[in-house]
């Protein structure tokens, strides 16, 4: 048996594959049968003393029923150590009640999973107010690793106008977009966002002629409905920009979207398998393989305590 394996749902098991195979550990799939009901009966892979749950949480609420019965019968059945890596990682943006009777859901889940797992890994968070993973994975180590080193070296690998400029859609947005603008040495900026509703924004930049006659790198961490993405690439097209392409750490909208992001001026959208989809392009495999090859110098480390 080896001491670190590495577990996933069918639905990811061709990203799980390459990660185990960087860090030279098996790989397992777990088994979810849903009974007519809507229950299940989950069945894991043999449990490894540090046991890694590869895990995206995009349509979250099956897949968190599921980690909860796949924690307790890996403990039960020997894992000491148990390390989620969740690329996409649910329930975060409501870290507030905004209306009476609200419930705080990245409380309640970060409560959660903090209880079932020893560790916590993720990729860009959408964390708004709350000031950094630790906050939301009281007593658990946790890590929010960054999308954009994998992005840019896809991006340098197959060449990037120099004149082009990285946009992000709201200031929330400034940390990776100035980095990602960095690593790739051009010019960038953020919108000004006024958000009515879930599907409807208002979007405007402080000077729109700095983006007349320039290619344009609209880069967003999670896109979904698509609303806030068409408003900006609609006002980039209207200040006369030259081309549009759009960059995304989490692809959590539906495939027949991109027509309506083609219609709104986006040439194209690529993002990361942070979340399996048709526009997965940037692979977050080294960023994340880095982050967990702790895990196998400890297991390494003689006399190592569990």
């Amino acid at each position: 048996m080896s001491a670190v394996a590495i577990q996933c749902l069918p639905s990811s098991a061709r990203d799980t594959l390459r990660l185990a195979s960087r860090l030279g550990v098996p790989m397992y799939e777990i088994e979810a049968h849903q009974f007519p009901d809507g229950e299940f009966r989950v069945t894991t892979g043999p449990a490894a003393p540090t046991t890694i749950l590869y895990l995206p949480l995009d349509h979250p609420n099956d897949k968190l029923i599921v980690l909860l019965f796949a924690v307790e019968a890996l403990r039960r059945n020997g894992a000491k150590r148990l390390v989620l890596v969740a690329p996409y990682l649910c329930y975060m943006r409501q870290d507030a009640a905004f209306h009476p009777g609200e419930a705080i859901s990245q409380k309640t889940v970060g409560a959660l999973l903090a209880r079932c797992v020893d560790r916590v890994v993720t990729v860009d968070s959408h964390l708004h107010r709350t000031a950094n993973l630790n906050a939301v994975f009281p007593g658990i180590a946790s890590d929010n690793l960054s999308a954009m080193p994998a992005i840019a070296d896809k991006l340098r690998s197959a060449g990037i106008d120099p004149r082009t400029i990285v946009v992000g859609p709201d200031s929330e947005s400034e940390p990776w977009v100035s980095d990602l603008a960095s690593r790739l040495g051009v010019a960038h900026a953020v919108a000004q966002k006024d958000r009515r509703s879930d599907r409807s924004v208002d979007i405007k930049f402080v000077d729109p002629k700095l983006f007349v006659g320039r290619p344009i790198l609209l880069v967003d961490d999670i896109v979904s409905s698509g609303g806030t993405l068409i408003a900006c690439a609609q006002a980039l097209v209207a200040t006369g920009a030259a081309t549009i392409d759009a960059v995304v750490t989490h692809a959590l909208f539906p495939a027949a979207l991109v027509a309506d992001f083609v219609r709104a001026g986006i040439r194209s959208i690529r993002s990361t398998n942070s979340v399996p989809h048709p526009s997965n392009v940037f692979y977050l495999d080294g960023v994340l393989s880095a982050a967990l090859c702790g895990e196998l110098a400890n297991v390494a480390k003689p006399g190592r305590k569990s």
